[in-house]
C-alpha cells in the first residue's frame, strides 16, 4: 500500500496538471484532493506510527476507532496464562510503558478478586526502596570463564527471517540502549543482530544455522568462529519451544529471501523446516557432552539449552546425566506450552507442551533435588510482559526472564495475526522491504528500551512494597492464588517444593519416584515396566 499510495498520487497530481492545461475548471478539484494527498504525504513520511507509513490515510482509522474506543476497555490486565489470546487491554500496559505515557488507572481494581484463579502477592507494612539498576543476575557455573551479568528482563528467541530486518535492528537497539540481552532465535546471527552492537544469545536449533556443514550437521570450526563474536554474550541450545514442541522450527518460503539463505546455508524457493529432534547427540550423557564442548569452543561463555516441558522422566534423565558426567549447563531456559509468537500448527500451539507454571516449578525442584540448582541459573518464558508476571516467574523457582510477545508489542505488533503470511501490516514480521520500511528504527529501539526500563521499574516497586530487598529472597509461599470463592492457597502449598537432594537418596518423595525409575542418563526412552507412562 505505501509504494501504492505513491504511485497513485504521483500520477495523480500529473494527470490533473495536465487536464488543467484542457479545463481550468479542473484545478477546482485540488480542494478535494489536496488536503487529502497532503495528509497521505504526512503519513507517509512520519516515522512514529508504522500502519500509517503503510497505509497512509486509510491507516488513520485504525487510531480514529481506537480513539473513540469506551473508557472502561482502557484498563490492564496484569497477565493471561489461561490459553486467551491477548485482549486490547492487555497490550495497553506494554504500549503506554513503550511509549513511556501514564500507566496508571482510576477506580481501583478491575478483575473480579473473588473469581477461581485470581492471583495476588502480599505487601508488607515496612515498604522498601528497590533500585532497578540492582536487578542483575550473573550466569556461568563452575566451568564457566567468561560469566554474564544479565538483566533481569531480556529478549526471548525471535529469528530474522520470522523477523524483518528492522525489527531485528530496533530489537538489539533497544537492548544495546538498556543493557540487556537479546536472544537471536535459531536463525542464526544476521548483520542484523550485529548492527547496533547489542549483547546477543546465540540459540542453535536443530538446524544448526550459522554453525552448519553442507549435510546440514553441526560444524564445529563454523562454531567456534561466530562464538568468539564479543557481541555473543551466551550459547543456547534449543531443544524445543512453546509454541511448538516436538515440532521443529517453521520458516515458510514466502519468507526466505537471498539474504536469509545466505545466512541459513538453505535453499530459496522453499519452506525451511528444522528438524524436530539434534543429530549432534542422542542420549542424555552425550548431550551434556555436547554443551562442555560448545563450552569449550566458545572460550568458556555460559551455555545452557531452552526446552519447553514434556515427559518429567526426560528432564530427570539430563539431570541424572548432569550427575553422572559432572557437566551442567550454565542455565536453563523454560518455555511455557502458552508460549510462541509465530508460525505454528493450531494443535500443537493449543495442546502440547506444560504451561509454564507447572514446568517452572518442576524443573527448579528437580534441579534442587539432584543437588546441582546453585550451578544453573532458570530463565522462565511464557507470555511475561508486566512486573507480576516477572515477579511470579520468580516466585516460582525462576532466576530470570525472557519476553517475546511484550517486546513485539513495544515494536507496534497489533497481532494481526499474519505473522506467518509475510504481510504483516506493522512491518514487524514481514520481509516485504515495503512493509519493512513501515517500522523505523530509531524510534521503535526507544520504545523496546522504554519497555525494558518501565517493567523493570514496576518489579523494583512491586518488590519493594513486599518488604524485601532482592529478587533472590522471592518464594513460592509469597504468590497467592485463589482456588474457590471461600478458598486462597499459596504456591509453596499447590506445589511439593523439594530440598536440596531429595531425588537423590534410595526413598524419593513419592510424586517423583516413578518417574525417577523409568529415567536413565543414557538413553530419553524410559527404562521402566510400570505401564503407567510418565
Amino acid at each position: 500500500m505505501r509504494r501504492q499510495f505513491l504511485i497513485v498520487s504521483i500520477v495523480l497530481m500529473v494527470a490533473l496538471a495536465a487536464l488543467s492545461w484542457v479545463w481550468p475548471p479542473v484545478l477546482w478539484s485540488l480542494l478535494v484532493f489536496g488536503p487529502l494527498l497532503a495528509a497521505g504525504y504526512q503519513d507517509y513520511f512520519q516515522q512514529r506510527q508504522a500502519i500509517r507509513r503503510n497505509f497512509p490515510i486509510l491507516g488513520r482509522f485504525r487510531y480514529l476507532f481506537e480513539a473513540i474506543r469506551p473508557e472502561i476497555n482502557q484498563y490492564f490486565v496484569e497477565s493471561n496464562t489461561d490459553g486467551r489470546p491477548f485482549s486490547r487491554d492487555e497490550r495497553s500496559v506494554v504500549y503506554q510503558r513503550a511509549k513511556d505515557t501514564l500507566d496508571t488507572v482510576p477506580f481501583g481494581t478491575r478483575l473480579d478478586v473473588y473469581q477461581p484463579g485470581y492471583e495476588w502477592m502480599n505487601h508488607s507494612l515496612a515498604p522498601l526502596h528497590v533500585d532497578p539498576a540492582t536487578l542483575r543476575v550473573t550466569i556461568g557455573g563452575p566451568a564457566c570463564t567468561q560469566p554474564y551479568d544479565a538483566s533481569l528482563l531480556n529478549i526471548s528467541a525471535m529469528s530474522y527471517g520470522s523477523l524483518s530486518g528492522n525489527a531485528i535492528r530496533a530489537l538489539n537497539g533497544g537492548a544495546r540502549d538498556g543493557g540487556f540481552a537479546h536472544n537471536t532465535g535459531e536463525g542464526g546471527i544476521s548483520p542484523h543482530h550485529l548492527a547496533n552492537g547489542g549483547d546477543l544469545i546465540w540459540q542453535i536449533g536443530t538446524g544448526y544455522f550459522g554453525c552448519r556443514n553442507a549435510d546440514g550437521g553441526f560444524d564445529p570450526e563454523l562454531f567456534a568462529k561466530n562464538a568468539s563474536r564479543p557481541e555473543v554474550k551466551m550459547i543456547e541450545l534449543k531443544l524445543s519451544q512453546g509454541a511448538k514442541p516436538g515440532h521443529g522450527g517453521i520458516l515458510p518460503a514466502a519468507k526466505v529471501t537471498p539474504e536469509i539463505a545466505a545466512i541459513r546455508h538453505v535453499p530459496l524457493g522453499k519452506d525451511v523446516l528444522s528438524p524436530p529432534g539434534h543429530s549432534a547427540f542422542s542420549t542424555p550423557v552425550e548431550m551434556m557432552h555436547f554443551l562442555a564442548t560448545m563450552r569449550e569452543l566458545s572460550g568458556g561463555k555460559p551455555v545452557g539449552f531452552k526446552l519447553c516441558l514434556g515427559k518429567r522422566r526426560e528432564f530427570l534423565a539430563l539431570c541424572k546425566a548432569m550427575v553422572a558426567t559432572g557437566v551442567t549447563p550454565d542455565y536453563i531456559a523454560v518455555d511455557g506450552g502458552e508460549g510462541g509468537t509465530g508460525a505454528a500448527p493450531v494443535e500443537f500451539t493449543n495442546r502440547v507442551g506444560s504451561p509454564a507454571v507447572e514446568a517452572i516449578a518442576f524443573v527448579h525442584n528437580a534441579l534442587v533435588g539432584f543437588g546441582v540448582r546453585d550451578r544453573v541459573r532458570v530463565l522462565a518464558a511464557g507470555r511475561i510482559t508486566t512486573g507480576f508476571g516477572v515477579l511470579k516467574a520468580l516466585m516460582l523457582g525462576a532466576d530470570l526472564v525472557y519476553s517475546a510477545r511484550g517486546m513485539m508489542l513495544a515494536l507496534g505488533c497489533i497481532q494481526a495475526l499474519r505473522c506467518n503470511a509475510n504481510v504483516c501490516p506493522t512491518g514487524v514480521a514481514t520481509q516485504d522491504p515495503h512493509l519493512e520500511a513501515g517500522l523505523v528504527v530509531t524510534d521503535k529501539r526507544r520504545r523496546v528500551a522504554s519497555f525494558h526500563r518501565e517493567t523493570l521499574a514496576s518489579v523494583a516497586e512491586l518488590l519493594g512494597a513486599m518488604g524485601l530487598s532482592s529478587t533472590r529472597q522471592l518464594r513460592p509461599w509469597h504468590l497467592m492464588r485463589r482456588v474457590s470463592p471461600t478458598e486462597v492457597r499459596h504456591y509453596g502449598e499447590l506445589f511439593h517444593y523439594l530440598q536440596s537432594g531429595d531425588l537423590l537418596g534410595d526413598d524419593p518423595p513419592a510424586d517423583y519416584a516413578r518417574a525417577l525409575r523409568a529415567a536413565s542418563a543414557h538413553t530419553f526412552a524410559s527404562t521402566s515396566d510400570d505401564p503407567i507412562p510418565v
